[in-house]
Parts: C-alpha cells; sequence; structure tokens
C-alpha cells in the first residue's frame, strides 16, 4: 500500500504553555505528517508558540471547538487525520498505533480510550458525566464506544469529508460519535494514557454547565435521528395525563349527567388530541429522517473507501 499522507489536526483556545509540546510531540510520533494548530480567537502566545514549535497555523473566527473541526475538516486534505486537544493531555506516543489501527482494519474512526491514575487529569466528575453521557448515547444509537467524549481520534478521508459539523461547541465529539453510530461505520478504540495538563495552563472545561449543553445535544440528536421513539414518548406522557384528568370528568358525567369540570374536560380533550397528532408527527419525520440517512450514507460512499 501507498504511504497516506497523515494531518494532525490540535484545535486550541489560549493554550500557549502547552501547545509546543503538542506539536513537537505530534512531530515526533509521526515525522511525516503535517500538524497543524488552529487559533480560537486566543488572547495569549498560542499562534506564535505553535509556528514556532513548527505547526502549520490556521484560524477560526467563530468561537467554540465544533467550529474550529468544521474549519479544519473544510480547510485540509488529507487521507487520514489525527484530532487531539492541545492541551498536552494526551499521549502522542500512541498516535502510529491508532493510525496503523485505522489502516490494518479499514477502519473509519479509532477512539483513544482514556487511561489514568493522576486524580487531577481525569477528575471524578468528568469521568462520571462520560460514563453517564456515553451510556445514554448508548443505549439510544447504539453501544459501540466506550470513551464518548474523548478528544483524541484517528478518521478516514471518507469520515472528514461527509462529516456535516453541525455543532458549534465541546457537544462536536457527541456529534462526531452519533455521526460514526448512526451510519453503521467500521469503528475501532485503543487504551491511551491521559495525563494532567502542563503546569501554568488551565482547562476550558465546565463540568455541570458543559455536561448540560452536551445532554441537550443528545436530546436534539434523538428528536432529530430517532423521531418516532421521540414523539412516541411524547404522545404517551400526553395520553397517560390526558386520560387521568378526563377520567374523574366522565365517571362524574355517567353518574350525574352534567360535566362539573369544563375546563378539565377541555384540557383532557386537547392533551389526548395531541397524543395523536404527536404520533402522526413522529412517523412523519420518521420517513424525514430515512432519507436523511441514505443521504449522508451516498455522501459517505461517494468519497473513497482507506487503503
Amino acid at each position: 500500500m501507498s504511504r497516506p499522507r497523515v494531518a494532525v489536526l490540535i484545535p486550541c483556545y489560549n493554550e500557549e504553555v502547552a501547545i509546543p509540546g503538542v506539536v513537537a510531540a505530534f512531530r515526533a510520533a509521526l515525522p511525516d505528517a503535517r500538524v497543524f494548530a488552529y487559533d480560537n480567537n486566543s488572547v495569549d502566545g498560542t499562534t506564535a508558540a505553535a509556528r514556532a514549535a513548527g505547526a502549520l497555523i490556521g484560524r477560526e473566527a467563530l468561537q467554540g471547538k465544533g467550529h474550529v473541526v468544521r474549519r479544519m475538516f473544510a480547510d485540509i486534505e488529507a487521507d487520514i487525520y489525527v484530532l487531539v486537544d492541545g492541551d498536552g493531555t494526551y499521549d502522542a506516543t500512541a498516535a502510529p498505533a491508532m493510525v496503523g489501527l485505522l489502516r490494518e482494519g479499514r477502519l473509519d474512526m479509532v477512539t483513544a480510550i482514556r487511561v489514568s491514575e493522576a486524580a487531577h487529569a481525569y477528575r471524578r466528575g468528568h469521568r462520571t458525566g462520560n460514563t453517564l453521557l456515553t451510556g445514554l448515547v448508548a443505549a439510544l444509537f447504539g453501544a459501540r464506544v466506550t470513551d464518548m467524549l474523548s478528544g483524541y481520534r484517528v478518521f478516514s478521508r471518507r469520515f472528514v469529508k461527509s462529516f456535516p459539523a453541525l455543532t458549534g461547541g465541546f457537544e462536536t465529539e457527541t456529534e462526531l460519535t452519533v455521526h460514526a453510530l448512526q451510519l453503521a461505520m467500521p469503528l475501532g478504540e485503543m487504551e491511551t494514557a491521559y495525563s494532567e495538563r502542563p503546569a501554568g495552563s488551565a482547562s476550558k472545561l465546565r463540568t455541570v454547565q458543559d455536561g448540560l449543553r452536551i445532554l441537550r445535544f443528545i436530546l436534539m440528536l434523538v428528536k432529530d435521528e430517532r423521531p418516532l421513539p421521540f414523539f412516541c414518548a411524547a404522545a404517551m406522557a400526553m395520553f397517560v395525563l390526558g386520560v387521568g384528568l378526563g377520567v374523574p370528568v366522565i365517571t362524574a358525567f355517567l353518574r350525574t349527567g352534567l360535566v362539573p369540570r369544563l375546563p378539565t374536560a377541555i384540557v383532557s380533550a386537547a392533551l389526548v388530541a395531541l397524543s395523536f397528532l404527536s404520533v402522526a408527527c413522529g412517523l412523519i419525520l420518521d420517513s424525514v429522517g430515512r432519507g436523511r440517512r441514505e443521504m449522508k450514507r451516498l455522501a459517505y460512499l461517494a468519497v473513497g473507501a482507506p487503503e
């Protein structure tokens, strides 16, 4: 097989302390690869530090990791893409093995499963949140990814060039995972070391806020990608509530011939009617969603298979 073109993609925001080590480590681990550092409106010396370390520099004005990933995927041409955070927490020496796994298995995505003994590297709140959110996605879309929020991945060209990249923030890892699961892509995983940030650098993650944003994004994905169960669940809730409100009214009417609580009767009837409408919406949107998945699958197949 011919030697593939490999690109290392590093989205970074205010990583002046960490980025030189990240660039140097990946240049050493993958000497034939081009290393790109895309700056996202940093106010420190991130760009200068990355350039001095040997990275090719790009910029994205829209704030958020998802916007940077979208820009990198659009700009950069390669056969294999290594995506890694610029905070110095991921093990660059694992990159050749991850690339090798992708090539040998003709896979479309290899995810690094973070393994760390350092309490401050992988904090309990982040670990718990990752487990819960990964489990939720596994239940909804398939249990094929162990560490959904890992920021260290290797992709084939056809994954990158068929990825819609609709989100703008830290939800991008969730979108990457669901895209692969929805199209039933061949996937792989590899355990890698996960370490603390270099001294003097600070994390941009907010455990609760970012976790809630990711949860909201998952719910939106369920609405878009699994509309029938989503709207059927809403229909069931409205139907049960409507029947619960309506039973006393119907019982009173059968006993006395009167409707003593007319507003309750109206609300009950409206909820039951809305439940049937919700099911109808789910059926229609399920057909629309199937068409969208077919179009995404065709876009994915239009790009050559990994070699």
